[in-house]
């Protein structure tokens, strides 16, 4: 396991030596600019030989791999931050979320069957819950208690101050939900959360019952090596992939069907609470109906009721399609949105509120989720495939999620 080093070089120990006005001069020319290969390029993930994210092998700044597309996202990048890998281990990581209170950052394993943490104070990364009955995504919500999407046992479910667990949804209209995925509290009280069905298969969860979309032949025997399934959670889906709203009443209703947003996945809200983003990733297992498509929509929020349905990005860059997975507000109301894409696409993709692609993110390794945490909330935490990463930025993430 790989710890992180989170002491940044001063400005003053970066420009010392013989070479420090030279330095300066070059840092100030090109801090803000991809690297021009004919006067020589860091090593990059696309390099030939590859970055070294081993520790003691780090980055020149500004890190090559954080790149500004418009001059906007200047001021939210800061050229001293670099890309740590602070561990690597996972199947498939997913679903981090900061504890203000715990000072750590709390994230899923999926197809590992584990919730890990990673703690603030010394950089461990420790065990949280296993099994996690395949949790996916996460969020702590306004009052500091743990959200999570369970694959296994297709349900939401809160973690209280007292060690107990509420069921927040497991069926709706009679019928048990496919995989909820994604979640996001709202300070009303309220929960969304998206209900997809990538849960609904062997690696991340369970497959349905015979006769069920993801095992429509009975061929798959989801009993081995799941005594439970069956007993907890539904048998086989029964529901479209819809988006759900969740009330401090304990009423479950759809904001946003299938036929409207098809296979939802990452869900964020605008700092202001004003908009509403979903996105829409692409066919899961079994599914009967229309596929996603791999793009984000935004939609005006008042109160519980969401309007003017549009198109936030296609995800398309240098006529490369990345893949959107999940995504996260700073309190500028930029969004920054994992890309799952070929290497030098994966990784993030930084938008401003109007839509438009501002900075990049490249990593190693595609990123699924991401969220911001650390005492001031400026860390941006990626959790990419088998590994998290992170990156100090110049912007702080919308609390919670």
């Amino acid at each position: 396991m790989l710890q992180p080093v989170r002491r940044s070089l001063s400005r003053r120990s970066l420009l010392a030596g013989g070479a420090g006005l030279v330095g300066a001069a070059a840092l100030t020319r090109s801090a803000f600019a991809e690297p021009n290969a004919a006067v020589g390029t860091p090593r990059s993930v696309i390099s030939n030989p590859p970055r070294d994210w081993t520790p003691g092998n780090p980055s020149i700044y500004p890190d090559p791999d954080v790149i500004v597309v418009d001059p906007s996202f200047i001021p939210l990048r800061r050229p001293q931050g670099a890309i740590y890998r602070l561990w690597t281990g996972a199947l498939w990581a997913e679903g981090p979320t900061w504890s203000n209170q715990g000072q750590y950052l709390v994230f899923s394993d999926v197809s590992g069957n584990t919730l890990y943490r990673y703690i603030w104070d010394d950089g461990r990364v420790t065990v949280f819950r296993r099994p996690s009955n395949n949790a996916n995504g996460n969020a702590f919500d306004f009052e500091g208690r743990l959200l999570s999407c369970e694959d296994f046992t297709r349900r939401l479910v809160r973690w209280e101050h007292d060690g107990t667990v509420t069921v927040i949804a497991d069926s709706y209209e009679g019928k048990p939900l496919n995989s909820p995925n994604g979640v996001a509290p709202h300070p009303d009280g309220s929960i969304w959360f998206t209900d997809p069905g990538y849960g609904d298969q062997i690696a991340e969860g369970r497959p349905d019952e015979a006769g069920g979309p993801t095992n429509p032949q009975g061929i798959l025997n989801p009993r081995i090596g799941a005594e439970d399934a069956g007993v907890i959670g539904g048998r086989k889906r029964e529901l479209p992939t819809n988006t759900y709203r969740w009330d401090p009443s304990g009423k479950l209703e759809v904001v946003v069907p299938e036929d409207v947003v098809p296979d939802p996945n990452g869900l964020s809200f605008s700092p202001d609470h004003k908009t509403f983003y979903l996105i829409s990733t692409g066919k899961g297992p079994g599914d009967q109906g229309t596929a996603g498509t791999g793009v984000i929509y935004a939609f005006d929020l008042d109160g519980k009721k969401l309007s003017n349905k549009r198109l936030f990005t296609d995800m398309m860059v240098d006529g490369v399609k990345c893949g959107p997975d999940d995504m996260s507000a700073d309190v500028f109301g930029n969004l920054w949105c994992a890309s799952n894409a070929p290497l030098g696409y994966a990784g993030v993709l930084v938008f401003n509120p109007a839509g438009k692609l501002i900075g990049r993110i490249r990593l190693p390794e595609v990123c699924a989720n991401l969220t911001f945490g650390g005492p001031k909330r400026d860390r941006l935490f990626m959790a990419a495939s088998q590994s998290l990463y992170m990156l100090e930025t110049a912007t702080q993430g919308a609390a919670p999620g």
